[in-house]
């Protein structure tokens, strides 16, 4: 098995030796081994195909020179001694008539040296017979796009956007146009010339200096939406996404990762609420239908649905009864399981309203824990369902700012509830609800008392760190300099309203209206007031701020039990 990680690499010219080929993607669990001989920055795939060679998951590996990470790579691999072949690729970043010659030459030298290696014969059958032609018809399809997507993450993107998905990254969209016949009645020199041609064809990826034909699949009628992928420490497509997202009309969504088997789940939730929100949920599998008990129990005329949000930190419940009024609430904290957490927070709901079990129709669920849910017909992401929840409490809010246990959000919804576009921080704790509570542990005191004693305020303590790490060594140091305890937790506040505002205030300026923050952290006063500084503008805050996900889901099991009638 030869692996490669370019859609540049001549696989057919491998194929011809009789070798299997196969693209590299491992995703690691971490970089533990990679970390002991590799720099601490480079990206996160260059590390992940270090860890597979260190593994033994490669032993036949054939690199590009696409740019400086690769380079290093080569040079780290070769260092280890563990490939038995190590090629690398000498890629062009033309594809003019000189450029062509060159690397129709650099094909040649991949070719001999595989040759001098493997001792076996080149078969010009074979590679003829390995090209594959792409076929013709187009259907509306969403592109994947930016740096390579290992195969786990482009599974999971298939299994929850609702239509064709096409991978353009450097490994996927490898599409030759080649006349195997032409072929054939050629020489080697002029086989190599056109296959280095076709090669250099194909759609580019960001690194070739000419981008006319990357253009073009902008402007694709066929393209419906991007999924534009970026790994950290990677500047080319982090350059691409800031220049495209100005122009792209279509629907657009960013995720960045570390090229780890950890990251791929933190993912789940903005692919289906990207999702959720180009297609709209109508368009979409709508879950359990409604089943016969429930439609008698509706025919009477007293029925209930419920909305669950499993969140990292609480479990909230909210029923509304058959004209969609909120019935009864409940909030517990999440622990020993979403499906236990699920289950008591119901039961409690239940006996809080003083109904049966029974006279509940529907159960749409919410939140990180929602797939862990049995009891649930319906599954639905957070996000669509603090958009739903918000238009509901206030029509006329259009941003809405999501501060939950383990990450934030900001939302930016039309005049009917649906989300327009959405932000998310990174995989990172920072300025979340985890965040505010080790700082509140470190200080030695309660989460409440923090949301009030940052307002006694008097110097302007700056935090300058974001990272939970860094900022709780900085408020030990603080504390160790007699820094007043209020004018620390109001320095936290500050920071945490700058990165929390700095994703609302991007999407406030273009869709303008009220602003409404949900979650547990809108009950922090310091917090608030720090936030509409940064905004400029009032936070619609209410009782049932921590309840909107939860009042969302219930909405959408409402309104499918009224469309069903």
């Amino acid at each position: 098995m030869i692996h490669y990680v370019c859609k540049y690499t001549p696989v057919e010219l491998l194929k011809g030796f009789g070798e299997e080929c196969a693209v590299l993607e491992e995703m690691p669990e971490n970089f533990e081994m990679s970390d002991q001989i590799a720099h601490a920055n480079l990206c996160g795939f260059g590390k992940s195909v270090i860890q597979a060679v260190l593994e033994g998951k490669a032993e036949q590996l054939v690199l590009v020179n696409c740019c400086d990470s690769m380079r290093r790579v080569y040079d780290v691999v070769k260092s280890t001694g563990k490939c038995k072949f190590l090629y690398m690729l000498d890629l062009p970043h033309n594809d003019n008539e000189c450029e062509k010659v060159k690397f129709a030459g650099a094909i040649r030298q991949l070719k001999e040296a595989y040759e001098e290696y493997s001792r076996k014969t080149f078969d010009k059958n074979v590679f003829l017979k390995s090209f594959v032609q792409p076929a013709a018809e187009k259907h509306p399809y969403i592109g994947v796009l930016g740096v390579r997507v290992s195969g786990v993450l482009e599974e999971m993107i298939r299994e929850n956007i609702h239509m064709d998905v096409e991978n353009l990254t450097c490994t996927g969209g490898r599409k030759l146009s080649v006349i195997t016949e032409e072929l054939q009645a050629m020489d080697e020199e002029e086989m190599f010339l056109m296959y280095a041609d076709v090669l250099l064809g194909q759609m580019p990826c960001f690194r070739m200096n000419t981008s006319t034909r990357r253009n073009q699949l902008y402007l694709d009628p066929n393209l419906k939406g991007i999924i534009y992928h970026t790994i950290k420490f990677c500047d080319y497509y982090g350059f691409e996404y800031a220049s495209i997202k100005k122009f792209i009309k279509v629907p657009l969504l960013k995720i960045e990762t570390d090229f780890t088997s950890q990251s791929a789940g933190q993912l789940l939730t903005r692919i289906q609420a990207f999702s959720e929100t180009m297609e709209g949920l109508e368009d979409m599998d709508s879950g359990k239908e409604i089943s016969e008990e429930a439609r008698k129990r509706m025919e009477s005329g007293v029925y209930y649905v419920a909305g669950i949000d499993s969140g990292s930190t609480s479990t909230d419940v909210v029923i509304l009864d058959q004209d969609g009024k909120i019935k009864s609430t409940m909030i517990i904290p999440t622990g020993g399981g979403a499906m236990m957490s699920a289950e008591k927070s119901l039961e409690r709901a239940i006996e809080k309203a003083g109904i049966q079990k029974e006279e509940i129709v529907r159960i749409v669920t919410t939140g990180y824990g929602r797939a862990y849910i049995d009891s649930g017909d319906d599954s639905i992401t957070e996000i669509t369902c603090h958009a739903k929840g918000a238009h509901y409490l206030n029509p006329g809010v259009r941003t809405v700012i999501d501060i939950g246990g383990q990450d934030m959000k900001a939302i930016s919804i039309d005049e009917n509830g649906a989300v327009k576009n959405f932000l998310m921080n990174d995989k990172c704790a920072a300025g979340t609800g985890r965040f505010l509570e080790m700082m509140a542990r470190t200080l030695g005191i309660s989460l409440e008392e923090m949301g009030t004693k940052g307002l006694e305020w008097k110097e302007n303590v700056v935090i300058s760190s974001m990272c939970t790490v860094f900022a709780e060594s900085e408020v030990v140091s603080l504390v160790a300099q007699n820094k007043d305890v209020a004018d620390i937790i109001h320095g936290l506040n500050v920071s945490v309203a700058s990165k929390v505002g700095a994703l609302a205030a991007r999407l406030g300026k273009s869709n303008p209206g009220e602003y409404m923050m949900t979650g547990g952290v809108a009950k922090n006063k310091g917090i608030i007031n720090a936030l509409e500084e940064k905004l400029g503008a009032k936070l619609y805050i209410c009782d049932e701020a921590q309840l909107c996900g939860a009042l969302g889901a219930a909405l959408f099991a409402y309104e499918k039990c009224k469309s069903g009638e």
